[in-house]
């Protein structure tokens, strides 16, 4: 039997770390995971205008299978300048790939961004944009407890045609397994049935965590209703976001639970995975789970990254407030 963690976080896995840090004139944010040293991690891309970094170095076919922090952001590419800054500051703790000779050590600390620059908020930041600063105060801020909504990475978000924003949830079992997810929602599809308001994911809601609407019936005659629309192309969009898991997962193993874990997202978002959106989860493994996985066990844990992913996407736009012109679920539903 599985439920959720002590605190329906993803910090819930053992020894994650997630720290949030916003700019409220610019509108935007910055989220930084950290996970205990020697976490294993992968990536898997399906949206088709992705922003990332360090996301190719992480195929299993290639060196690198451990980081040292995630960052997820806000602010299109330059939203990428704050991997860069807590690269940085995790280096200045010893963390880090060490060559064995004097050089710096060299942290891994992949990334992914989202398109908020015109969902409202002052972007006129002149030579310096904000993010190399949201980076290390979020890594300042890194603790197991944490907002969701309009947070970090989710700060300036919007999903479809309602306020978006940050959420996570968790999952474990009695033996001590533990799967969370963490995501970003700037989504150009939906999360609701926008006639009714009801989650799409709510057959994966766990103690009324997304009001306890109950599953939609039925669908809107316009297939695209909640959206984004009219307005794709020049907005951008994408959802982005984190599984991780105290199992002991290889890089190949963990390659598979991120393309598994997406089907989280197309259970919570219609549409997904759309040209305008760079849909993109990470896996990240502690590696703290001492037990040897069996496929039926791996594949377990896909299908409950999947849902923890979709957990995630719809807690994120539950607790989102109305921001500039970006109305709310609680403002139109509640």
């Amino acid at each position: 039997m599985f439920y959720p963690g002590e605190n329906n976080l993803i910090t819930d896995v053992d020894g994650i770390l997630v720290g949030n840090a916003e700019n409220e004139i610019v509108g935007t944010g910055t989220t930084v995971l950290i996970p205990p040293e020697g976490s294993t991690a992968s990536a898997d891309v399906r949206g088709g205008a992705p922003g990332t970094r360090e996301v190719g170095a992480l195929n299993p076919y290639n060196l690198v299978d451990t980081i040292d922090a995630i960052v997820l952001s806000g602010g299109s590419t330059w939203g990428l300048d704050a991997a860069s800054s807590v690269a940085n500051f995790i280096g200045k703790t010893g963390r880090g790939f060490k060559s064995g000779n004097d050089v710096k050590n060299v942290p891994m600390v992949p990334g992914a961004i989202l398109f908020d620059l015109n969902n409202g908020g002052n972007k006129d930041w002149g030579g310096e944009s904000p993010y190399h600063k949201l980076g290390v105060e979020a890594s300042q801020k890194a603790s197991q407890k944490f907002d969701l909504g309009n947070v970090g990475a989710g700060f300036g978000a919007k999903a479809g045609s309602l306020k978006g924003g940050l959420g996570s949830a968790s999952v474990e079992n009695k033996f001590g397994l533990k799967i969370g997810g963490l995501f970003a929602v700037n989504s150009f599809g939906s999360v609701v049935n926008s006639d009714t308001g009801q989650f799409w994911g709510a057959s994966d809601e766990l103690n009324n965590e997304f009001g306890n609407q109950g599953a939609p019936q039925e669908h809107p005659t316009d297939v695209l209703a909640g959206s984004a629309i009219g307005h794709a192309l020049e907005k951008n969009n994408t959802t982005i976001g984190i599984v991780a898991t105290n199992a002991k997962l290889d890089s190949k193993t963990a390659k598979r639970i991120a393309i598994m874990s997406h089907t989280g997202m197309s259970r919570a978002i219609r549409p997904i995975h759309t040209p305008v959106d760079g849909d993109v989860i990470f896996v990240v493994s502690t590696n703290t789970y001492d037990k040897e996985l069996s496929y039926r066990e791996i594949n377990e844990i896909g299908e409950l990254g999947a849902r923890v992913c979709c957990r995630s996407i719809s807690r994120a736009v539950y607790e989102a407030k109305k921001l500039y012109e970006m109305n709310s679920w609680q403002d139109k539903y509640s």
